[in-house]
């Protein structure tokens, strides 16, 4: 209201008519201009195309008007001129992706506006600015960059109907149309189905008055389909084939009687064919282009009955009115009824036709069903294998039957809660409940079982450090550690979809004044503490510790540095230096973690004898207590892990938001706590159990960093960070890296995890090869998160097929299919990562253990 002066005295006069057009999801760009353009409603799809956009060959608005001879200007976002290739006469197009340009990106927009106004050689001349939106990303709604940046675009709405205004061209109208494609969330984003993201702007500004008792009040609420029918109509093009859009009621009150009642009808018709190609043999009358044909009705039942019977109500009463010689200036009630009657059609067909899903072919859809499941019956085949060649060489059956504790019933358990709550649109919404209530069980669950074992404990086994009490009050630790962590993250954040207004610890920290930089700072420096502090427990082969300790430190420097300078105010965008250091660390991260992970193997001393007393060196609190055949690879396995653990943490805390980089430094404590717990579990915990109880961490650390199911929390300016010129596959990968920062920290954390437990059972079986060690070390903890996340999938995917004409399809379950989709690929990722590193440093070693073997033959 007080930043656009100038518009708000055209809507008080009525110069301008304002909408709240009712967007649908998704809330992002390129779907949006399909809808404005065509009509159409878009699919979950369009949401991977934003960012990588093709030509639209669907029936628009833009080619109606270059089939007619219409010239056209563009100037602004660049998905114009990649979905309308070679249409425009001029363009000038921007690229809408850096969001941390607020400034250039509108200026490049505005210094064409005087030039194109005094050009009378167009007939349609887009705007798209980009600065509101990014400036929405950076700072959110109420962004002190947001005042001035609606003024600037309340000047431009003053040029434009200025130069309307002052045409000398009289027999020439002139309609601005002001459009936001989508509205944004408090924090700026968008994306979702929520009202403030739904919400978006529509006004058509002309150059007479027309005063109404409430035009300066935006209450009209219409979709942002309706554009293309209604501008379609005006201008006299057909509407788009594929539109399902109504002509806007307020607009027709601007034509004459005859041409009202003749868009109604050429409304009527688009839709009526719309429903006959969704519904075969569906007729309602004759042609609708032969008029209205008497009493031939439809015959069949249900809604498409009632459909027909609208219509030809509405038709009926248009031929009478045409068929009238009486002064049609005298029959406005008659008119009035004819009008009422279409918008009855009209709105019906529109609601049906919006919800109803597009039909895809059915012996695809079960082709991919059904290699998903063969993929999760092949994953569970082998798990189960395994499991039972484990589980049989440790002697775990009792009178031949497998024992079972509560907390491994409740850990398969887990899987059925999920897959029966995929079935509700509010438990998907409000997915981040479940989990926290499931890893919090989980835990519980684990400290009974290990109050249970405190007088079982003993202090057998010759390399434990701690006796029978000790280990379990470390372990009792440990759990109550997961617990209290796993309290705060659960608060950190509140709610996915419906309850985001609730008080929550990151709302207290930001409206509370706190310095949020300080909170960065703290986690950064507790990361490395606590990193460097795990390295120091292997005692052994000082000098690669030196080395690989001394690059991270630095690497924590780098991070510290860019936090104090360049920090301190996320609403100013990125300096050139700022981009610079970014750039810096992450090559840094990169060739500290590559370059360790190749070249660990081939530096690490390997013992030429069997002597087991060097065991004693190593002092090291995930020490479990079996004796290792393979010291080498696990400490190999443990400093790549370490580096793969501290490397990420280090790179979420410069990429993620201020408020979550503590999160990220309670969730690295949750790793080390459950480390701790499982390496003085002994025989008492099944190794399944563990691993998914790490990826369950993973998955309820996911939500805790503020994730849902909606694509609105998905943090888009924190991928522009260190970029100089916009690279869709880099800006891609970064929000990748941003929104999948826990499940990916758990996965590669598995590297450690396997060398404090998994060499050991390796090396139960003497002088097994290398295919049987390899399979014993990576098999559970690759194919546990395999196959709990293929169930997962292959089960939303059954509920989306199943739920394809539910009313929430495309605001729930469709993100909601994204965002499993994307899971998959994280774990995909995470779990070869795991198999590369295990099995590249178990063959280079291998290979080094046959040439020192050669080399002491030879002598």
């Amino acid at each position: 209201m007080e930043a656009m002066p100038y518009t708000q005295s055209l809507l008080a006069n009525g110069t301008a008519k304002g909408y709240h057009a009712k967007a649908t999801p998704p809330t992002v760009t390129m779907p949006r201009l399909k809808a404005i353009v065509s009509g159409a409603i878009g699919g979950f799809l369009d949401v991977a195309f934003n960012f990588n956009t093709q030509a639209l060959l669907d029936d628009n608005l833009l080619g109606q008007f270059s089939k007619i001879g219409r010239k056209m200007v563009m100037c602004g976002d660049e998905t114009w001129l990649k979905l309308f290739p070679g249409l425009f006469m001029r363009h000038d197009g921007v690229s809408s992706f850096f969001v941390k340009d607020t400034v250039e990106v509108d200026k490049n927009v505005s210094r064409h506006l005087s030039y194109e106004l005094s050009k009378n050689d167009w007939n349609l001349l887009i705007l798209h600015y980009l600065g509101l939106d990014h400036v929405g990303h950076i700072g959110g709604r109420n962004s002190p960059l947001m005042a001035p940046k609606l003024m600037e675009m309340d000047e431009v709405v003053r040029m434009i109907h200025a130069s309307a205004m002052m045409s000398p061209e009289d027999n020439k109208r002139t309609l601005l149309v002001v459009v936001s494609d989508h509205g944004m969330t408090e924090n700026g984003n968008h994306g979702g189905s929520s009202y403030e993201e739904t919400d978006s702007l529509l006004l058509f500004i002309g150059s007479k008055s027309h005063a109404t008792d409430s035009a300066s009040v935006i209450s009209n609420d219409v979709n942002q389909v309706d554009i293309a029918a209604t501008l379609a109509l005006l201008f006299g093009v057909p509407i788009p084939k594929n539109s399902v859009g109504i002509m806007i009621p307020g607009m027709v009150d601007s034509l004459k009687d005859m041409q009202q009642l003749r868009a109604l009808q050429l409304n009527s018709w688009q839709l009526l064919r719309l429903l006959q190609r969704q519904v075969p043999g569906f007729q309602c009358g004759s042609h609708p282009c032969d008029g209205f044909s008497g009493d031939n009705g439809y015959s069949g039942n249900g809604i498409m009955e009632k459909f027909c019977r609208l219509y030809l109500r509405a038709a009926a009463l248009y031929d009478s009115w045409i068929s009238t010689e009486l002064s049609r200036s005298d029959s406005r009630e008659d008119k009035s009824e004819i009008i009422a009657a279409y918008y009855e059609f009209l709105i019906s067909a529109n609601q049906w036709l919006s919800h109803k899903a597009t039909d895809k072919p059915a012996k695809v859809i079960a082709f991919g069903v059904m290699s998903m499941i063969l993929s999760c019956l092949i994953f569970s085949a082998v798990l189960y294998s395994i499991i039972q060649k484990k589980y049989f060489g440790e002697k775990r059956l009792s009178n031949g039957i497998l024992t079972w504790h509560l907390d491994e019933g409740f850990s398969l358990s887990v899987i059925f809660i999920l897959v029966i709550s995929m079935g509700s649109s509010s438990m998907v919404e409000e997915e981040q409940y479940i989990w926290h209530y499931l890893i919090s069980t989980l835990n519980m669950l684990l400290l009974r079982k290990t109050l249970q074992f405190f007088k079982k404990d003993s202090t057998c086994g010759l390399f434990t450090l701690f006796s029978g009490h000790e280990r379990t009050s470390l372990r009792a630790s440990s759990i109550f550690t997961l617990l209290i962590t796993g309290r705060i993250l659960r608060g950190w954040h509140q709610g996915g979809v419906n309850w985001t207004y609730l008080p929550d610890i990151s709302k207290w920290l930001e409206q509370s004044g706190t310095d949020l930089q300080l909170i960065q700072l703290t986690s950064v420096l507790l990361t490395i503490i606590l990193c460097l502090f795990s390295l120091s427990l292997l005692r052994r082969k000082t000098k690669i510790i030196l080395v690989v300790g001394f690059n991270f430190f630095m690497s924590g420097l780098l991070v510290l540095h860019h936090i104090v300078k360049y920090r301190h105010n996320t609403s100013v965008p990125s300096s050139n230096a700022a981009t610079s250091l970014a750039q810096i660390i992450y090559a840094t991260l990169g060739i500290t973690t590559v370059g360790t992970a190749l070249a660990v193997p081939w530096v690490m001393p390997i013992q030429t004898s069997n002597v087991c007393s060097s065991d004693h060196a190593v002092s090291r609190p995930f020490k479990i207590g079996s004796q290792s055949q393979h010291p080498e690879l696990r400490d190999c396995l443990y400093i790549t892990g370490w580096v793969y653990i501290g490397s990420w943490c280090l790179l979420q805390l410069l990429l993620q938001q201020p408020v979550n980089t503590a999160v990220m430094l309670l969730i690295l404590v949750q790793i080390y706590a459950s480390f701790l717990f499982f390496s003085k579990g002994m025989q008492q915990q099944k190794q399944w159990v563990e691993v998914a109880v790490l990826y369950y961490i993973g998955m309820a650390g996911h939500f805790a960093l503020g994730n849902s199911n909606s694509l609105a929390t998905i943090d888009v300016a924190g991928a522009f960070l260190g970029v100089s010129n916009y690279s869709t596959l880099f800006s891609g990968i970064l929000m990748f890296i941003i929104t999948y920062a826990s499940p990916t920290l758990l996965l590669l954390s598995m590297v450690m995890y396997i060398s404090i437990k998994n060499l050991d059972i390796a090396a139960s079986t003497q002088g097994a090869d290398s295919g049987h060690v390899l399979k014993m070390t990576l098999g559970l903890p690759c194919l546990v998160s395999l196959t709990v996340n293929s169930i997962l999938l292959i089960a939303y995917t059954i509920v989306l097929i199943l739920m394809r004409n539910h009313l929430f399809v495309w605001s729930v379950f469709s993100p909601k299919y994204l965002y499993a989709c994307a899971t998959t690929v994280c774990i995909l990722i995470g779990v070869f990562i795991v198999a590369a590193t295990v099995t590249y440093a178990h063959m280079v070693l291998a290979l080094r253990r046959n040439m020192i073997a050669s080399i002491n033959e030879t002598r």
